[in-house]
């Protein structure tokens, strides 16, 4: 396939996209009106299911299969990330020395640190309640162990994030996830179906039904995605040379 057939492919596909986004926002409710029927549905479907979080009821409850193609993406990409970036034969690895980090900056960090850590935690903890949720927090949970990597160097971070163990709790998270939509085909209702669990009592954190497992699924799988995909960039930054030295 020659340049100019595929710039007329990509030519047709952005012009057909765009003709449906058009047609779409024709659709849409007029802008500062009275009257929000995909909300007003949202709002009445979280209630319904004792969510006080409609932001969490729409990604893991009303539209969760949609939430599994997020997922999925950014586990792929990590995986993606991972082939490029794995050492190869003209590589070796040079232990980092370690780093002279000025005081104020470690203890500034290592103070942050557990602070961070218990944020992100409890975003994804109360993810069907209040704003935030899975990925939110996950992202939160993972960037605050590498605090330690400002705050000391390189080999204190390496000693709480054995990669290994993150990479096997990424693909953990993302099976109990699929698991738990599954689950809902084997009960005889349909795939990530929020009817397997009592709905429980309104604002608790075991309220929604299947919400929070959903959510602390995608929590971990955030959080060990982010570590994995970060180890493997400061591998390549601090530790991976090439033969010559360079």
């Amino acid at each position: 396939m020659n340049p100019r057939v595929r710039l007329w492919l990509v030519a047709a596909g952005g012009a057909g996209l765009a003709a449906l986004l058009v047609a779409a926002c024709l659709k849409l409710p007029a802008f500062g009106g009275s009257w929000h029927p995909y909300g007003d549905r949202a709002v009445r479907a979280s209630l319904s299911r004792h969510t006080a979080n409609t932001v969490a009821s729409v990604n893991f409850d009303q539209r969760a299969f949609d939430t599994t193609g997020e997922m999925t993406i950014l586990f792929a990409a990590v995986l993606g990330c991972l082939v490029l970036l794995r050492q190869t034969r003209d590589e070796h690895r040079a232990r980092p020395h370690p780093a002279d980090v000025a005081r104020p900056v470690r203890r500034y960090a290592l103070i942050v640190l557990p602070v961070a850590l218990l944020t992100g935690l409890y975003v994804i903890a109360h993810g069907q309640l209040s704003p935030g949720g899975g990925f939110q927090g996950g992202v939160v949970a993972a960037t605050s162990l590498h605090l330690l990597y400002l705050g000391a160097d390189y080999r204190a971070l390496e000693r709480v994030r054995p990669v290994g163990l993150y990479e096997i709790g990424d693909a953990l998270s993302v099976s109990a996830y699929l698991v738990l939509g599954l689950a809902g085909v084997v009960a005889g209702t349909a795939f990530l179906a929020n009817t397997l669990l009592p709905y429980g009592t309104f604002n608790t954190l075991s309220s929604g039904g299947t919400v929070p497992l959903l959510n602390a699924a995608i929590g971990m799988e955030v959080a060990c995605a982010v570590v994995v995909l970060l180890a493997g960039f400061l591998d390549q930054a601090v530790e991976i040379e090439e033969e010559s030295g360079k």
